[in-house]
């Protein structure tokens, strides 16, 4: 019997022939997004699973408010625009001990301080991360990349340099769902007004030392008082400017 006429159900299909089956939606959610390496959109999910993307997406929503209600150890989150599962932050400790064992490879604080300033900042380039900080930051910029937490973003129009920006992922390590989800950074700086009263308070000079009583003369009689030395006031060094403050502050 030929290929021909032989049933087509019994003909072998190669993966890309696969035929979509209409799989029981919820099952099929849970066991792509359980070995999703990253956050996954509905429009994905829809393609994976055979079914609508309206129907994905209310089932996205009900699966997460399902596992809250629950007290699941883990929950579904909307995470970058995209879905993920992530531990329950009362059971973290529990994963951490069993993942980690102790070793921790953990951001140095130039590494934070480094990432914090290309998230408020963004698109910027090192020059301009190295001015803020006051430090070479080449080397832990290329750490940064390598660990997929910021990326080339393009060039700046006037010096040519290359400008630096956070990725998806590291809006997927924060937890946070976009940019606007960042903190407010200004509530976290002291006061402008305290800061220039720091700055530019003039140095209290200090104060004249009384001049000693000569004592009596050598008749016996009593010593005329004498004019006080004036004490000469120390040269104060000039404050900074307000320009000089402000290209340190904002460079």
């Amino acid at each position: 019997m030929s290929d021909a006429q032989l049933p087509s159900s019994s003909l072998p299909r190669g993966p890309h022939e696969l035929e979509l089956e209409m799989l029981d939606l919820r099952p099929a959610l849970e066991a792509v997004l359980m070995v999703a390496d990253q956050p996954l959109d509905h429009l994905t999910l829809a393609q994976a699973v055979g079914h609508p993307p309206v129907d994905v997406q209310e089932a996205l929503e009900a699966l997460a408010a399902e596992y809250d209600e629950q007290g699941r150890g883990f929950e579904l989150r909307p995470i970058a625009g995209g879905w993920r599962y992530y531990t329950r932050e009362n059971v973290a400790a529990a994963v951490e001990r069993f993942v980690l064992d102790g070793q921790q490879a953990r951001l140095t604080q130039a590494a934070l301080e480094t990432l914090a300033v290309v998230a408020y900042r963004q698109p910027i380039s090192r020059s301009r991360i190295s001015a803020i900080r006051g430090v070479n930051v080449d080397g832990v910029v290329r750490t940064l990349v390598t660990r997929g937490l910021i990326e080339e973003a393009g060039q700046d129009a006037e010096s040519g340099a290359l400008l630096y920006r956070t990725t998806s992922y590291f809006l997927e390590r924060m937890g946070l769902g976009s940019l606007d989800e960042m903190p407010e950074i200004a509530p976290m700086l002291p006061e402008l007004d305290e800061m220039e009263d720091d700055l530019f308070a003039p140095a209290t000079p200090p104060t004249a030392a009384a001049a000693p009583d000569p004592g009596p003369d050598p008749d016996g009689t009593p010593g005329e008082a004498t004019e006080e030395t004036p004490v000469p006031e120390p040269e104060v060094e000039p404050a900074e400017s307000d320009d000089d403050v402000d290209r340190g502050a904002h460079a």
